[in-house]
């Protein structure tokens, strides 16, 4: 059997409140008509703007999880979230590629909460250039480019994880352009440009925009194409009313 829609996984954390993590990235998922399907790499307990506590688990139980799916669905794009032992991410990507050379993976590296919560991970540079040799694209923020390579300005941190792989810098969190993205491809920079529009802070942004960017891919969209797509997607998130939590459907 056959669906007509494309098939798209999440390996991320579950997030009880549905802002981040798995559930968000199911959402998003399905609002591009996409099927959505997910397995949990860690469990946490928070609220859109408080957090608690995280319960990681390690590869062989996600694993566990992720293996009939691939069995049973034509799975081509996934897209991996928070993942606190990066050693286990490892592991993990060693043996999709191990089920398909085809897949295609994109890792938005989730190095902490919205509310300040840090994550623990044990993310080296040797470490680093393995993970991201299967990946085919990053999307960390500002923040997260710097704390992964160790440099301090962030369009050099892009740069330099641009020589392993694809590169979308969030710039969300920007005070000199702020919500403009940058995509590094084939040795240029391209800014993904915001619009003017008024919006409001959301839990779970960074989720919400990457998977929609992998929903674009999964629709066919070129990568450019996908992440101008995932930009006007998350705009029309943010201002989907004032609170933390977003409305995906009007």
């Amino acid at each position: 059997m056959s669906y007509e829609r494309p098939v798209v996984l999440s390996i991320a954390g579950y997030d009880p409140s549905g802002g981040a993590g798995v559930l968000a990235d199911v959402k998003t998922f399905e609002q591009f008509h996409c099927l959505g399907m997910a397995a949990v790499t860690a469990w946490t307990t928070q609220t859109e703007d408080a957090f608690y506590s995280l319960e990681p688990l390690d590869a062989v139980q996600i694993i566990a999880q992720v293996k009939p799916l691939l069995e049973r669905y034509p799975i081509s794009w996934i897209k991996i979230g928070l993942f606190p032992r990066a050693e286990e991410l490892l592991v993990l990507l060693q043996w999709l590629k191990a089920q398909s050379e085809n897949l295609r993976i994109v890792w938005d590296p989730v190095l902490a909460a919205s509310t300040g919560y840090s994550f623990t991970s044990d993310l080296g540079q040797t470490l680093l250039q393995e993970i991201l040799k299967h990946i085919y694209l990053v999307t960390p923020n500002l923040q997260e480019a710097k704390i992964m390579t160790g440099l301090p300005d962030e369009q050099q941190a892009a740069a330099w994880l641009a020589q392993y792989c694809r590169v979308l810098l969030k710039g969300g969190h920007s005070t000199t352009a702020p919500g403009v993205d940058y995509l590094y491809q084939n040795d240029l920079m391209i800014p993904i440009l915001p619009a003017e529009l008024e919006v409001w802070a959301k839990h779970g942004s960074g989720c919400i925009l990457s998977a929609a960017l992998v929903a674009a891919l999964a629709k066919g969209c070129l990568l450019d194409e996908a992440c101008r797509t995932a930009k006007q997607y998350i705009q029309q998130v943010l201002r989907s009313n004032t609170q933390l939590l977003a409305y995906h459907a009007p």
